[in-house]
């Protein structure tokens, strides 16, 4: 099984990152799993010409592999401004329309400096990824004043949210599982 974990930033030095990489660890230490991260500071710096929408730059290909050759997505987002990344959405835009979201499984964890932990982008990604046809897995999973309670591996403090997520990487896994049945 196939799980690609996606850094929701093209942030230099980002918590997201740091997050995404300790996500990607707790993944591909499940059984039959292979865990990859997919870092969007990789994204080509011409992606941003009008001309990329109908000429994708060759530098793009191997994260649209990437994404397609997942069997499901952990989509790893902070909070900008009340919602998700421009990055990430331009990301997401470039993909090719409907193969790389449709029915693939996809699950969401939200960062935020702030008391809510990413509520906003992560309902947003949900209405992106449902309007893609996507099947997404309903347990999410929130770092409010992920500053404090995050260490520098990107790990969860002890606590709810360091056990939501366990629970949430075995859950997601059997949920690609059963959708590929």
């Amino acid at each position: 099984m196939n799980i690609t974990i996606i850094s929701g930033t093209n942030r230099e030095g980002s918590t997201t990152l740091r997050v995404a990489a300790h996500v990607t660890s707790l993944y591909a230490a499940q059984e039959g799993v292979n865990a990859s991260l997919l870092d969007l500071r990789d994204l080509p710096a011409d992606l941003l010409s009008p001309t990329a929408y109908a000429n994708k730059p060759a530098a793009l290909q191997p994260l649209v592999d990437q994404v397609l050759a997942s069997d499901g997505l952990v989509v790893v987002t902070p909070e900008y401004n009340g919602s998700y990344p421009g990055a990430l959405k331009l990301f997401i835009d470039m993909l090719p329309f409907p193969q790389a979201f449709e029915r693939r499984p996809v699950c969401y964890i939200g960062l935020a400096a702030g008391y809510w932990g990413g509520i906003r982008p992560v309902e947003q990604l949900q209405q992106v990824f449902g309007y893609r046809n996507a099947h997404q897995y309903c347990e999410r999973v929130f770092f409010p004043a992920v500053h404090k309670t995050v260490g520098e591996d990107g790990a969860p403090e002890p606590g709810l949210a360091a056990d939501l997520l366990t629970s949430q990487v075995r859950g997601f896994v059997e949920f690609i599982g059963n959708t590929k049945a």
